[in-house]
C-alpha cells in the first residue's frame, strides 16, 4: 500500500510578487528531483501546468486565503514508504528549499504536511488530501493522518522510522 503525502503552504505575498522569485527558479528544479527520486510512485501534477496529469480538481485546506492569485503551493504525491518520502524531503534540492520557506511563505498555524497510507486503485484527490489535512490539524496524528514525528504503519499502529534506510536512501541520493 502506498504512502500518500500532502504539503500545503501559503505565500505570504501573492505568487508572482518579486520576493518569492527564489521559488518560482527551485520550483521546477525541486519538481525534477522528486520525479527521480527513489520510492517515489507518482505525483500529482497540476491543471494549468504541463507535465502529470492532476489527481481531480485543485482545491485548498480552509488555513488557505485567496491573495487575488488562485494558488497556492501544494504537492501530493504517492511514496513506497516513510523513509523514502523522509530521506527525499529532508535531503538535497529540496531541504535547501524548504530552509528558505520563511522568506516565501506565511508562518503556518497548520501542519505543513500530511501523510497516510492510500488503499485505493485509484490516486488520491486534492480534495481527500485537503480533508486529511484538516483532520489532522483538527484530532492530531492518528491513521487517518499523521506526520514523520508521529507515523503510523498500514495497520494503524504507531510506528518509527527506520533511520538506517534513510542515511541509505540519502547516500544513494547524493
Amino acid at each position: 500500500m502506498p504512502l500518500a503525502l500532502y504539503t500545503f503552504g501559503m505565500f505570504a505575498e501573492p505568487a508572482e510578487d518579486a520576493a518569492n522569485d527564489g521559488f518560482h527558479h527551485l520550483n521546477d528544479m525541486v519538481l525534477a528531483s522528486v520525479d527521480r527520486a527513489e520510492g517515489l510512485v507518482a505525483r500529482s501534477g497540476y491543471a494549468s501546468d504541463p507535465g502529470p496529469a492532476s489527481w481531480g480538481p485543485e482545491v485548498y485546506p480552509r488555513f488557505y486565503t485567496e491573495r487575488g492569485d488562485g494558488w497556492s503551493p501544494a504537492t501530493l504525491s504517492l511514496w513506497t514508504d516513510l523513509e523514502a518520502a523522509f530521506a527525499f524531503t529532508y535531503s538535497g534540492l529540496h531541504v535547501a528549499a524548504v530552509k528558505r520557506g520563511r522568506e516565501w511563505f506565511v508562518k503556518p498555524a497548520w501542519p505543513p504536511l500530511a501523510m497516510w497510507w492510500h488503499a485505493g486503485p485509484d490516486h488520491p484527490t486534492w480534495a481527500e488530501a485537503v480533508r486529511r489535512h484538516e483532520h489532522l490539524h483538527d484530532a492530531g496524528p492518528t491513521p487517518t493522518a499523521f506526520t514523520f514525528k508521529a507515523p503510523f504503519d498500514e495497520s494503524g499502529a504507531p510506528m518509527k522510522l527506520d533511520q538506517a534506510r534513510i542515511r541509505a536512501l540519502r547516500l544513494a541520493q547524493a
